[in-house]
């Protein structure tokens, strides 16, 4: 209890006061034209360039992605052929796996996400390259190289099956301890 209290006196409590802060970021997105009261919102002709720009953006992806590729791959040549840096290869081709996880799905390619989410996982220790890790880099790498190659979008029906199983069977090939 405070003193006032025990001395038997009340202290003042101040009244409560409520601040109204203005939305500036609904007045951003109107461009600064909003009356009071108004809802604000983005034109369509806004919302219709930016569709515009995006859809180009997903025209232009899998040539994009192949120089993601190319550099996974050239990463992965370099931890066979300097195996003393491997570790750092490995830690390259981690943070270029967590950028397609992210991408994939953005543009009509989820197999791209699900190859490098699963790039991502399996290179998280990159202290760890092992032989048996490498080869498992290359598996998602030829799967990477046949989704873009085939413009395989979407799910990939049959296809995209066959890719993801081609791909389960190299993890559980280059996971288990007795990997050849």
């Amino acid at each position: 209890m405070s003193d006032a209290a025990v001395e038997g006196k009340t202290a003042k409590v101040p009244g409560v006061r409520f601040y109204v802060i203005r939305n500036i970021l609904k007045d951003k997105a109107s461009g600064g034209s909003l009356a009071p009261g108004d809802k604000g919102g983005i034109s369509v002709e806004a919302i219709q360039a930016a569709e515009a720009e995006f859809n180009k953006m997903a025209e232009d992806y899998p040539d994009w992605v192949k120089s993601l590729i190319e550099e996974l791959f050239e990463n992965y040549r370099r931890c066979i052929d300097t195996p003393e840096i491997r570790h750092e290869k490995v830690a390259v081709i981690h943070e270029i796996a967590h950028d397609m996880k992210g991408q994939g799905g953005t543009f009509g390619y989820p197999l791209i996400t699900n190859f490098g989410e699963s790039l991502y996982k399996c290179t998280h220790k990159s202290e760890q390259a092992s032989d048996n890790l490498v080869e498992l880099i290359k598996a998602h790498i030829d799967g990477m190289k046949a989704v873009i190659s085939g413009r395989v979008s979407g799910d990939g029906g049959d296809i995209g099956q066959e890719l993801l199983e081609s791909l389960e069977h190299a993890i559980k090939k280059y996971s288990s301890p007795d990997a050849d």
